[in-house]
Formats: C-alpha cells, sequence, structure tokens
C-alpha cells in the first residue's frame, strides 16, 4: 500500500464561483477560506471554479458528498425552511440520511452521524467497486474500513470515500468536478504514480499566482473518469 495523501479538496463548477462558496458556507456550516472562492470544512477545502453550465452530479463518476450532523430531523426542517431542495425522503439504512441538491445539481447526502461531524465523504460510481478500493489504495494510500462495521470504504483522516457499483460518465464539467490530494513532494510523487500506470492529463506545473494557490499542481483520471487534483501547498 501506497503513503497515505492528504485529501485536499472538493472542486465544485458553478456559474458565479463566489455565490457557490457562500450557498456552501451559508447551508453546511462551512467557514470562509483563504479565497473569496472557497469554503473550509475543518482542513478540507471546497473550491469553485467557473462553469456557466455544469452538468448535474447524479449519474456522473463523483456521484455526491456527504455532510454529517447530530439529529437529522432538525437539519433537514432547518434546510427546508431556508429554500433548499429535498430530493428523497429518509434513509434508515447504516445511518439515517436523505439526500438534498445545491442549486447547480450537485448531490448533497445529509447523514446522522455523530461521530464525524461536517465533511463525511465522497461518494464515487464505479463499475467495480473492489478494484477501485484496490486501485486507490495503491496509489494514494489510506486505510480500509467498514463505516459502522457494514460498509466498506477508505478513509483520508475523518473524510471517507465510498464506490458504489453503476456505470457513469467522467465527472469533468460536472457540479462535483474533481477531488484534490495534497503531498510534501508532487515531482517525487509523479515519478512514483508513473511507475504505476498513472498517466497526467495536466503535468505538474506552478499553480496560479492568487492567495492560497499551490506551489505546484497536476491532474489526472482514475480508470473510471473520476477527475483527480494532485497538488503541493507551501
Amino acid at each position: 500500500m501506497a503513503e497515505t495523501l492528504i485529501f485536499d479538496q472538493v472542486h465544485l463548477g458553478v456559474p458565479d464561483p463566489k455565490t457557490g462558496a457562500e450557498w456552501y458556507g451559508a447551508h453546511l456550516r462551512g467557514t470562509p477560506g483563504d479565497h473569496f472562492d472557497r469554503i473550509m470544512f475543518g482542513p478540507t477545502r471546497f473550491i469553485f471554479l467557473k462553469n456557466e453550465t455544469p452538468a448535474p452530479s447524479d449519474g456522473a463518476a463523483i456521484d455526491h458528498v456527504g455532510f454529517s450532523v447530530p439529529a437529522l430531523g432538525p437539519e433537514i426542517d432547518a434546510l427546508k425552511a431556508r429554500g433548499v431542495r429535498v430530493v428523497s425522503g429518509i434513509n434508515d439504512g447504516v445511518y439515517r440520511s436523505v439526500f438534498v441538491e445545491d442549486p447547480w445539481g450537485g448531490k448533497i447526502e445529509i447523514v446522522e452521524d455523530p461521530e464525524t461531524l461536517g465533511f463525511h465523504h465522497v461518494h464515487l460510481q464505479v463499475p467495480d467497486p473492489p478494484a477501485a478500493r484496490r486501485w486507490y489504495l495503491e496509489r494514494f494510500g489510506g486505510r480500509q474500513e467498514k463505516l459502522k462495521g457494514q460498509v466498506d470504504g477508505l478513509r483520508y483522516g475523518d473524510v471517507w470515500i465510498f464506490m458504489g457499483q453503476g456505470a457513469a460518465a467522467p465527472s469533468k464539467g460536472h457540479t462535483h468536478d474533481h477531488i484534490g490530494y495534497r503531498m510534501d513532494d508532487l515531482m517525487a510523487k509523479a515519478e512514483e504514480l508513473r511507475t504505476k500506470d498513472v498517466r497526467f492529463t495536466t503535468e505538474p506545473e506552478p499553480g496560479p499566482a492568487r492567495p492560497g494557490a499551490p506551489v505546484l499542481l497536476s491532474f489526472t483520471e482514475d480508470p473510471w473518469g473520476v477527475k483527480i487534483e494532485l497538488l503541493q501547498r507551501p
């Protein structure tokens, strides 16, 4: 298994990045980041890029993101009162959960998991979940665990990545456009990843000249169309 990288970000495409950041901050209890186009959930950044016509996340390789609250009922009542669109009933599975949707078609699962409050998970849609878990473990590390002893996932700190089974479109261009991992030395990690058949769609290059930008960044995709940013911060 590879060294475990830091889960750094979820990158979303919306017509107005400032509005997107404000919506997630107001409704999901994020705190302002180091630029107007981002919101922090603990150590994880939600970064908003400009996309005038993002495709909904439903049916894409990054199907949805999840946030956990102490009690589901009052939280859903509060979201409804603020005009947030609820798109499912309550699911009484491993944990109680409800799906809502952001104004741009991004699917969000609100879960009742008091052990991991705040930003909780990313849910990928792939044809072969066990193969996908092995692929991520061999390249980006992580801890393979079962949520509540029942649901297979990978953990990066407090963030879970789950893999559901199904065919999906590549995530690029959808509301949930890509995810990102951080490391201390991107150039060295890139050389290691090339030996593991990782193909870079954007080779490591300097980040944009603005506050909070990474020193180096690059992009790749997993075999199922999940766009992934690999970056080195100051």
